[in-house]
């Protein structure tokens, strides 16, 4: 089975408890598009933004999907949630089989600061199975701005990137760009679905192997049933964007030493651009001048 059908549910949710509200969605998804095997929510799609909505995983929430994903006998991946461990808050994306076990979780490596406070970093990439047809690779939302996440996942074997996420500023143009970017130079696709109304701006965008966008949703409430075909990320990795570029082979074959990537490198012109702060603050505090200023 090369060919795996993902619906990616641009939902118009409030802040509030939605799990209710997304398992109704998944039994219209498998009504109207039964031939769905996987289902994709946006980030925090359970319960919005809120970190003391945090549970343990296994838990409540989690626990709920897992009985939804069984009911519908699909592969269903809630966008995240905050989990709580040992005292420390997450953002956590769990995927559950048809069986409704639970085969891998992912805690967003770059929580959204100065904004997303109080939420630890999770530290492991992590890449998934799905038998018969081939390895999914997961990401949240501001991960995707940095771009050694994608193409971890990708060294990894990732041959498409779940992407939940959950942008309401007037950045999404810049998220698009990178969607692209993320998937052409990975040669993969790239699954980012946004949610849309009180939550967020919707634009969810789906891109292919070569960089074309096989779908870009409006600010509107959507279901993208959109199939994916493994066995052509796989001609394109071997033979090439439209038969010419071939980026991961020749990463693979580097001999070259990146500098940042040393353990305990440090960089001057980094160090410069002062305090992670919002952007505001640093205006008021004069640092804007420091850190544009001067060479190495």
């Amino acid at each position: 089975m090369s060919r795996f059908t993902i619906a990616a549910v641009q939902m118009d949710l409030p802040v509030a408890d939605n799990v209710s509200a997304m398992a109704h969605q998944v039994g219209g998804v498998k009504k109207r598009f039964p031939w769905v095997d996987m289902i994709l929510f946006g980030e925090l799609s359970a319960f919005g933004p809120r970190p003391q909505t945090a549970q343990p995983m296994p838990g409540p929430a989690e626990d709920h999907f897992r009985a939804v994903a069984r009911q519908h006998k699909t592969w269903l991946v809630p966008g995240s949630l905050y989990e709580i461990d040992a005292g420390l808050i997450y953002n956590t994306m769990p995927v559950i089989s048809p069986e409704g076990e639970i085969v891998a979780r992912y805690r967003k490596m770059f929580p959204f600061l100065p904004y997303e406070t109080g939420v630890a970093p999770g530290s492991e990439c992590v890449v998934f199975d799905v038998p018969g047809a081939g390895r999914f690779g997961m990401s949240i939302c501001y991960d995707m701005w940095f771009p050694e996440t994608t193409r971890t996942l990708a060294w990894l074997g990732a041959e498409v990137i779940l992407h939940p996420s959950l942008t309401n500023t007037i950045d999404r143009d810049a998220e698009l760009v990178i969607a692209k970017a993320a998937a052409i130079t990975n040669q993969c696709y790239f699954v980012d679905v946004n949610n849309c109304g009180d939550m967020a701006y919707g634009r969810s965008i789906i891109v292919g192997p070569e960089g074309e966008i096989l779908h870009q949703a409006g600010e509107t409430a959507q279901v993208i049933p959109l199939t994916v075909d493994f066995e052509r990320v796989r001609t394109v990795r071997r033979h090439g964007i439209k038969g010419l570029g071939q980026p991961l082979k020749s990463f693979r074959d580097s001999n070259v030493d990146f500098p940042p990537y040393r353990q305990g490198a440090a960089s001057a012109a980094l160090d410069r651009l002062g305090p992670l702060a919002m952007s505001g603050s640093l205006w008021t505090a004069g640092t804007s001048g420091t850190a544009a200023s001067g060479g190495d």
